[in-house]
């Protein structure tokens, strides 16, 4: 065992019971409706009496060294964040007994994708997230060691791998049609509409403040579907800059039925040319990550092999194909470790214990190999549901899990799965 490892174990065993440190010797433990049964080594990092979680899955939560892990804190659950409820945003030191660092806090933000905290790729000190000013929603720019801060006067989404621009959408939208991933406070001014202009897809240069408009709503909605729109309004969702910063993934949306949309996947150059609809007229889209600056990983429906997960080429018409045909059989939150050997998902609860397994699939033999199966208490649900969303370090070495198994409310946990891909 190396000395990383006994540092981690030795850290991590006082926080648990003989329950969970069973799967460290060998006994496997039994699950009750609050324990979790892990399979690795974990820690958790955060405690109350406030709750903690980093949200999504697709940012950068390690800073380039591992040492400092950023995290959202609030102290409540269980309900619709308001204009008027604000969360602390910091970070964990990892080598100083997990001690919390407080960077600052934010009123714009929702459980789903908390306020888009991450660090600036290519950055060794600075962080980003969103917040809100006035009635503007706003992004600030924090060195998480001097202190130093920047406002940029628009929220983001995504950045570019260099850090030098960000791709955005109107928030407001995305509240008044999927609570949980926009921004309380402050009202859609076009709801009465089903496809502004003035809603759409945003590059911002991060040093200049210059945005430009790359698609809106009314230009997705004249590419055709078949079957058109309805009467539903629309919205885009999650976005994603490739790996080599020249095109985004985003997803337009429109509700079909109350509480229903249908989705479908686009990409666009972040000059705002070659918009593509990749896997035309599917309907439906789900998670989904960059493999690389020419191929997507996404759950999505096709003729080939139904709903599954599909590597996708960045093209009209591109090559499809199948990936964990029955071994990654549901929709999980999917990301590739550096050198696209593994690819890191979960799952959402399975079973009456309700437990959320996170799992890691070698993409070369289709072997699957379970982490853990972490327990979702009933009253995570809807909008304030826990999904883990796990994270990978840098290195590839660790992951970070949103979970409230714990019984502490959701917190943040560490896997060591170092053994594992490095075997």
């Amino acid at each position: 065992m190396n000395s990383t490892r006994r540092d981690f174990l030795r850290t991590s065993l006082p926080a648990f019971g003989a329950a969970t440190l069973a799967p460290f010797v060998g006994t496997p433990p039994r699950v009750s409706a609050q324990e979790s049964a892990a399979k690795v080594p974990v820690r958790t990092i955060t405690r109350g009496p406030k709750y903690h979680w980093f949200a999504y899955y697709d940012k950068l939560q390690f800073d380039p060294t591992v040492r400092y892990c950023l995290s959202n804190a609030v102290d409540f659950e269980h309900r619709s964040p308001t204009g008027e409820d604000r969360i602390e945003v910091g970070m964990v030191d990892l080598q100083d007994g997990d001690r919390w660092i407080p960077l600052g806090q934010s009123g714009s933000w929702g459980w789903q994708q908390g306020c888009m905290l991450q660090w600036v790729p290519g950055s060794k000190s600075q962080v980003i997230y969103n917040d809100r000013e006035g009635d503007r929603f706003v992004s600030r720019v924090v060195d998480a060691f001097s202190g130093a801060r920047q406002t940029l006067p628009h929220a983001i989404y995504s950045l570019s791998p260099l850090g030098k621009y960000a791709v955005t959408t109107d928030f407001r939208r995305i509240n008044d049609l999927r609570p949980g991933y926009g921004y309380a406070g402050l009202p859609d001014p076009w709801a009465d509409r089903t496809s502004p202009q003035e809603i759409g897809i945003q590059r911002i240069d991060l040093e200049t403040g210059e945005v430009k408009m790359l698609v809106s709503l009314a230009d997705i909605v004249d590419v055709p579907y078949p079957g058109g729109f309805g009467e539903g309004k629309h919205w885009f969702n999650h976005l994603l800059v490739s790996p080599d910063g020249k095109r985004t993934i985003f997803l337009h949306r429109w509700r079909t039925t109350p509480g229903r949309w249908s989705t479908r996947m686009f990409t666009i150059g972040l000059d705002g040319s070659g918009l593509r609809e990749i896997n035309p007229g599917a309907g439906m889209v789900s998670h989904f990550i960059w493999r690389d600056p020419e191929h997507i990983l996404a759950w999505t429906r096709h003729p080939s092999a139904g709903d599954a997960f599909y590597v996708m080429e960045d093209a009209e018409q591109g090559q499809m194909e199948v990936v964990g045909q029955g071994v990654m059989t549901r929709d999980g939150h999917c990301t590739y470790l550096p050198g696209n050997r593994w690819i890191v998902n979960d799952t959402y609860p399975q079973g009456p214990q309700r437990l959320q397994e996170v799992y890691l699939y070698e993409v070369a033999t289709g072997r699957r190999v379970s982490l853990g199966g972490f327990h979702l208490p009933e009253e995570y649900k809807g909008e304030w549901r826990c999904d883990t969303h796990p994270r990978h370090s840098p290195d590839g070495k660790w992951l970070c899990i949103d979970s409230p198994h714990t019984g502490e409310g959701r917190q943040l946990h560490l896997l060591d799965i170092s053994e594992i891909v490095q075997g």
